[in-house]
């Protein structure tokens, strides 16, 4: 569980206390699948940096006009040793997963999804839905959690205004508001500000915790950094206090944080591991689970990493080749 005590109040500052070291990382554009295609932008995982606190994964898509891209169907597919955090701005998605839950990702609430050993699920957007537009994160699950059950979490968090805007805190304590959600990781903040034209808010931060910023609606100022639209603004442990600008429209930044994660993992395709011959091993699994190959033998008489699933539901998809190389741990 993740428990934080309330900061100190956001408008109350010293001198000289902003941090200005920020690292700008850009995103890269990847199709989401499909005949025509959803492009998500992706700023983590990336060869400059893997990890902010035990955030691994940041996809930032939309607005999407569902008419022109068919919007997000991403069938059933295998997760371990991580946590989805669904979050979304517009639309609405449709969850099922191999745990028995059935559930709707409706703007402004938090769907976090722990895989544990393993889990499968699925993502469609809704037949309703004209226009998608959110993230989708994920984050490591340290050693001594990483094995434990399937979970799900809901949480709907209320707004925290201030002069020039609000936040709504999904996942940690910030700005004297907790979210109750157990992450089973080291202490984590997610958060949505939504700043009018040209506001400026800062507060305080914790020293221990590295934080990103993703610009997404628009250009926004990290400290004194540009950070452009899509880009993620990364600060390093140390920080007392940070300050988030908006440019000259209206904008959204998703706040990400953490205290820095201290295992390697191995990140490959959807799992995460700790070696190449454990992903590799997960991915056979899943294959046989799914009727794509035979059992190896080094599996006979394990139980199911991944589950059963109700019937009638988009055909699997099958996990590519493992490369020719061996992958190789991050941190």
């Amino acid at each position: 569980m993740s428990n934080q005590e309330a900061d100190p109040p956001f408008d109350v500052l010293g001198p000289g206390e902003v941090c200005t070291d920020v690292e700008v990382l850009a995103p890269r554009a990847v199709p989401l699948g499909g005949i025509r295609a959803m492009t998500v932008h992706r700023t983590l995982p990336q060869r400059e940096r893997s990890l902010v606190g035990s955030w691994c994964f940041l996809d930032h898509y939309g607005p999407d006009d569902v008419a022109a891209t068919g919007g997000m169907v991403v069938p059933r597919h295998p997760h371990t040793g991580l946590a989805t955090v669904s979050w979304i701005f517009t639309g609405r998605i449709h969850h099922l997963d191999s745990n028995g839950v059935a559930a709707e990702v409706l703007p402004g609430e938090l769907n976090l999804m722990l895989a544990g050993s393993g889990i499968t699920h699925q993502e469609i957007s809704s037949e309703d839905t004209t226009v998608l537009h959110g993230v989708q994160l994920w984050y490591a699950l340290p050693d001594a959690t990483r094995f434990s059950a399937k979970d799900f979490a809901h949480y709907r968090p209320e707004p925290v205004s201030f002069p020039g805007g609000e936040a709504r805190v999904f996942i940690g304590s910030l700005l004297g508001s907790t979210s109750p959600v157990q992450t089973r990781t080291a202490e984590l903040l997610g958060v949505e500000f939504v700043l009018a034209p040209n506001a400026q808010v800062e507060f305080a931060t914790r020293e221990d915790f590295e934080y990103a910023a993703l610009a997404e609606s628009g250009n926004i100022r990290v400290n004194d950094t540009l950070v452009e639209h899509r880009q993620l603004g990364y600060v390093p442990p140390g920080s007392r206090t940070m300050r988030l600008t908006a440019g000259p429209e209206a904008t959204r930044i998703i706040l990400l944080g953490g205290i820095p994660f201290d295992e390697q993992i191995v990140m490959w395709w959807n799992l995460v591991g700790r070696s190449h011959d454990e992903i590799e091993e997960f991915r056979r699994r899943y294959q046989a689970e799914l009727g794509f190959e035979t059992e190896d033998p080094r599996d006979r008489g394990k139980p199911a990493l991944f589950g059963p699933y109700p019937e009638g539901q988009l055909p699997p998809l099958p996990a590519p080749k493992m490369p020719n190389v061996r992958l190789r741990a991050r941190s």
